[in-house]
């Protein structure tokens, strides 16, 4: 099995920053990918930041030039650099990663417990 522990959520005032960890723990043999979502209320999930094993990343639009996502293989560990933060960032930021663990067959998706993120006007 496969545990996601997230840190680094919490309040910060607009403009400010805030840097996401999320670590990956378990049976893994790899990982082939990590990145954030986020869920503000009464919307949809949608994707922050994903990067793979290779190092090809991608960012949601809205985060671009301000969000960075990075990694540390050797830590089984995805970073979300945050920042020039803005009220409309409020959310629930999930980590989601695509492992493959020596107990199964493939790979398959995890999801971490979710941290929240608010920034204040």
């Amino acid at each position: 099995q496969v545990q996601l522990v997230e840190s680094g959520g919490g309040l910060v005032q607009a403009g400010g920053s805030l840097k996401l960890s999320c670590a990956a723990s378990g049976s893994i043999s790899s990982v082939n990918a990590m990145g954030w979502y986020r869920q503000a209320p009464g919307k949809q999930r949608e994707l922050v930041a994903i990067i793979t094993s290779g190092g090809s990343t991608n960012c949601a639009d809205s985060v671009k030039g301000r969000f960075t996502i990075s990694r540390d293989n050797a830590k089984k560990t995805v970073y979300l650099q945050m920042n020039s933060l803005k009220p409309e960032d409020t959310a629930v930021y999930s980590c989601y990663a695509y492992i493959a663990t020596t107990m199964v067959r493939g790979a398959r998706e995890y999801w971490g417990e979710g941290t929240l993120v608010t920034v204040s006007s």
